[in-house]
Formats: C-alpha cells, sequence, structure tokens
C-alpha cells in the first residue's frame, strides 16, 4: 500500500508517519521545509524518542519526501491508496488546490481503485472541511467521480508531541509521549479500511472527538493559561500546582458531564480518562511550553472549540461551568510576543474592553450568563 502524508514536521513524523511506516505502508512525506525533506530523501529514516517510563528510540524506516508546492505531488495523488495530514487547521485550504490537480490527473489516468484521504488535525471533522476545500478547487466534472471513488474519512488524533529539545542539530529527531490514538469513521471509507496498528474505528466518530476536545484539548489549554498566569514555564510545573490543577480537573469534570449526558459515557470510566490525562500533563519527560500549548487563542476561545463548546454543552444541559468560565478568562489573559493571535486578542482588549471581545471571539452574547461570569473571573485574574 502506498501513502502520501501532508506535514512532516512534529507531529507528522512523530505520530501518523510512524505508524503507516510501522504498518509497512509505503510512505512519502509532502512538506515545505527544504531542510527536512533534504534529510529525509538523504535518509529515508529518522529517530523517534518515545518517552515514558519506558522510554525507548525507534527507527523509522523506508520513507521519502517531496516538496508540497511542488507538481511532485500530483502523480503521486493519481497513483496512492491513503492519503493523510497533519499540517494544522489553517493550512488545509492551502493543500486542497494541489491534492485537486492530483485528483484530476488519477480521474483522466483511470486509476479507478479507492483512494481515502484522512485529515488528522487537531480539529472536529477535518477532513470534512478538507473536502469542502478540494471541491471548491476541482473542476466540476470531476465532482461525481470523486464523490464515487475518493473517502473523505474524519479521524480524531490524540498524542502529544513537544518541540525538539533545545540543542538538537538532527531535523528528523522527534519527541513524542508513549500515548497515542487515531479513531476513524469507518463508514466513510471507500473499498476496505486499511489494516494499520493504532488506527481504531469506529461508527460513532463525533462522540470520540468531543471526548478528546473536552478533555484532552480543554485540560491542556487551561492548563497552559492558568500557568502562565501563574508564572509556570511547563505544562508539567503547571499542573503540579494545587491552584491550578483543581480548576482544570473542575473544567474537565464539567465538560465530561455534558459527554455523559450527550453519549451516555459511563461516569466511571470517564472519571478514570480524565486522571489519564492528568498523568499525561505530568509526564516528566514531555518539556512542553505553556506559551506553546496556548497559542491561537482567538480559535480556542472560537464557538467550535475546546473552551466555549464545552461551556455551550453545560448550559444545554443545566450544567455548572464555573471552573470553564475560569479557564476562557484565563485565556483572555494569554499572552505571547510569537503568536499573532495574541497579539490581536490584546489589542481586541485594549480597544473595545473584555466583554465586547469575548462576545465577538465566541459568539456568545455579550449580556449572556457565561460572558458576565467570565469577565469578573478575568478581573479577579488581573
Amino acid at each position: 500500500m502506498k501513502a502520501l502524508h501532508f506535514g512532516a514536521g512534529n507531529i507528522g513524523r512523530g505520530f501518523i508517519g510512524k505508524l503507516l511506516a510501522d504498518a509497512g505502508v509505503q510512505l512519502t512525506f509532502a512538506d515545505v521545509n527544504q531542510v527536512v525533506l533534504d534529510a529525509l530523501n538523504a535518509r529515508h529514516e529518522y529517530p523517534v524518542h518515545v518517552v515514558g517510563e519506558q522510554a525507548q528510540v525507534e527507527i523509522v524506516k523506508g520513507v521519502n519526501a517531496v516538496n508540497s508546492a511542488s507538481d511532485e505531488i500530483i502523480p503521486l495523488i493519481a497513483e496512492v491508496d491513503l492519503l493523510t495530514t497533519a499540517v494544522g487547521p489553517q493550512i488545509l485550504e492551502r493543500i486542497a488546490g494541489g491534492v485537486a490537480k492530483g485528483l484530476v490527473q488519477r480521474h483522466e489516468s483511470g486509476n479507478a481503485r479507492p483512494l481515502n484521504i484522512i485529515a488528522c488535525e487537531n480539529m472536529v471533522r477535518g477532513t470534512s472541511q478538507l473536502k469542502d476545500h478540494v471541491l471548491k478547487a476541482l473542476p466540476e466534472q470531476h465532482h461525481a467521480w470523486v464523490e464515487a471513488n475518493v473517502g473523505f474519512v474524519d479521524s480524531a488524533v490524540d498524542r502529544i508531541v513537544p518541540p525538539s529539545a533545545a540543542g538538537t542539530t538532527d531535523p528528523l529527531e522527534v519527541t513524542v509521549e508513549t500515548f497515542s490514538e487515531w479513531i476513524v469513521d469507518k463508514t466513510q471509507f471507500k473499498g476496505e479500511p486499511p489494516t494499520i496498528a493504532g488506527m481504531e474505528l469506529t461508527d460513532n466518530l463525533m462522540a470520540f472527538v468531543e471526548r478528546k476536545l473536552f478533555t484532552l484539548n480543554t485540560g491542556h489549554a487551561i492548563t497552559a493559561y492558568l500557568g502562565q498566569l501563574a508564572g509556570h514555564a511547563t505544562i508539567r510545573d503547571a499542573i503540579l500546582d494545587k491552584k491550578v490543577r483543581a480548576i482544570v480537573q473542575g473544567a474537565m469534570e464539567e465538560s465530561g458531564a455534558v459527554l455523559i449526558k450527550r453519549y451516555g459515557f459511563e461516569a466511571a470510566k470517564h472519571a478514570a480518562y480524565i486522571q489519564k490525562i492528568l498523568g499525561r500533563f505530568e509526564n516528566p519527560y514531555l518539556q512542553d511550553d505553556v506559551e506553546r500549548v496556548g497559542r491561537q487563542p482567538l480559535r480556542k476561545l472560537s464557538a467550535g472549540d475546546r473552551l466555549i463548546k464545552p461551556t455551550l454543552g453545560t448550559l444545554e444541559y443545566q450544567l455548572p461551568h464555573d471552573n470553564l468560565v475560569k479557564g476562557i478568562a484565563a485565556a483572555l489573559h494569554y499572552r505571547s510576543d510569537q503568536d499573532p493571535q495574541a497579539q490581536e486578542l490584546a489589542e481586541l482588549i485594549n480597544r473595545q474592553g473584555v466583554q465586547a471581545t469575548l462576545a465577538q471571539v465566541s459568539g456568545l452574547e455579550a449580556e449572556s450568563e457565561v460572558v458576565k461570569a467570565a469577565v469578573a473571573a478575568w478581573n479577579e485574574m488581573a
């Protein structure tokens, strides 16, 4: 089986690319980082440091790479069996044009083998969004063929992949935690789903998408925002702070109550899942900066993301949300010289105040109870 994977960054190499290569898939990475591309094509392998109590270095072998901005991707898309991405939500639209060109060539060359596309992004139904971008870029005479022959398969992904350690000179070396979860919607495949160790099939994807979003993502973000306010540099330092931990765990329990109502998750099992997530944040082998985890606060405060969406769920089911509100307030305090969204957030608050800014960014009513509570919490934190 052949696969093309867009995104040769840490997540691409350390998570999805590794699972594909380990499964014996003939894997080509597509990226724009020429240093990484040259190294992959020179060596055809790279080291992955899997860190935890049983730390080990695993070598991913038999890979190569192409420039994703070049026409080299077109014949590959015409030929491969699987296309995956780990490029970041905002880059999906940029790669859609190249994917569309590849699909045109695949159609015109008469390749009727099923192609399945899986966007492995930190977002809800990312593949469906990629499909929308691809269809916009695709000439209409190819639409029916794509609908019949190309599966756009949504997925939920979960693995903490921090930046490479300072002082690392190898552009391919990557560090990952032991835990990983890749859940895909088996109802969306064309043909038989591939057998890949570490890829789980489900017919109820949204339950797992929201479980991850409302637990790992919600908890991670709130740990980062409260951690920065408390002067902590890393996620581990922040979650070991009892005051931070109490709010983070409280927020995950509030969002968990939504999941239990919505999807019928077993309360005891979900409580154990929360404890597992907290344990991952504590991993002493993962040096993950609060500033990195907190970046893009405007996206993280949007209606469909990790802070507002679970809070909307608590309103829907008339459940408590005090800790989620504190997390929202902490996000409004996030600052980073390296993050344009953090700078934009600060400018909005300076210009129009916290209440109007939160309403604008989140879609919540400015006079709503949640917005007023978040403003009060923001003032206390200030």
